[in-house]
């Protein structure tokens, strides 16, 4: 097998010139330039979008109101859309309402930060940098 593909191995730079010779008349032959081009009646076509500055496909028509409905109601959030939750990992988050009033005084909820005289220059010491302190 080996030394039957020795065989064909073009030998000299004559034989390869022509070999490349007729392979590109046979490949000038077959080639055809189409300026015409045509759609195939037997394929599905797809729908191709119009241009956006065309005169014509920017004539006024009338609003689709059922569908402005359907996209205004699938823009809403899900507790305005559904009176209960839709799937059980809703339910959680679906009251949001808190249960406990916010009050700002009430100290059990609301820990503030309180600065007393080592936090206050310690905090404006981060403040300046302690880089400049040390300097």
């Amino acid at each position: 097998m080996a030394g039957h593909q020795r065989e064909r191995a073009i030998q000299d730079q004559v034989h390869q010139n022509q070999f490349l010779r007729e392979q590109y008349l046979q490949e000038l032959c077959t080639q055809k330039l189409y300026t015409e081009y045509l759609v195939n009646p037997l394929c599905k076509i797809h729908t191709i979008t119009k241009k956006p500055m065309s005169w014509h496909d920017n004539l006024e028509e009338p609003e689709d109101v059922r569908f402005l409905n359907l996209v205004h109601h699938a823009a809403q959030r899900p507790r305005k859309k559904y009176p209960e939750t839709q799937m059980e990992s809703q339910e959680i988050g679906w009251e949001a309402e808190s249960l406990v009033s916010p009050e700002r005084q009430d100290h059990r909820l609301n820990h503030f930060r309180v600065y007393k005289d080592i936090t206050l220059y310690k905090a404006k010491l981060w403040l300046l940098g302690e880089k400049d302190h040390r300097k």
